[in-house]
């Protein structure tokens, strides 16, 4: 379950309901956002999960000289370098971003994970970069 929730003026927030895609949260998804928004440790323990997982990350990507996370590091390197590193995660089940859209196409976008889920990334793309 995926879910996110956005802050803005009633005008945009109107403007923005136009738009979304009809019954793209089911209630079961939106009881189990209420619940977490309400539980404070929860919350709390999320946090701190992402803040290792962040400082975890940040120092693997300086130890492989990985500008976060930069997967063309070579200035002349290819856009497909770029989309092969993705495909190959992907086959590994490994979801990354590819961030073309964002005019980004040597880098894609990690999300910090649970611990072991950060192990398996780095083992993954260590994989992966190894091969190219």
């Amino acid at each position: 379950m995926r879910i996110g929730y956005g802050l803005a003026h009633e005008e945009l927030i109107r403007l923005l309901q136009k738009t979304r895609q009809p019954f793209n949260v089911n209630s079961i998804s939106q009881a189990g956002a209420l619940a977490g928004l309400r539980d404070d440790a929860y919350q709390a323990r999320t946090r701190e999960v992402v803040w290792q997982g962040r400082d975890f990350l940040q120092a693997e990507f300086r130890q492989r000289n990985l500008e976060f996370v930069r997967v063309s590091q070579i200035s002349s390197c290819s856009k497909s370098a770029t989309e092969e590193v993705f495909h190959q995660l992907l086959q590994r089940g490994m979801i990354v971003r590819a961030m073309d859209e964002y005019k980004l196409p040597k880098w894609i976008r990690v999300t910090v994970g649970t611990p072991e889920q950060n192990r398996r990334f780095l083992e993954d793309l260590d994989r992966v970069l190894a091969a190219d």
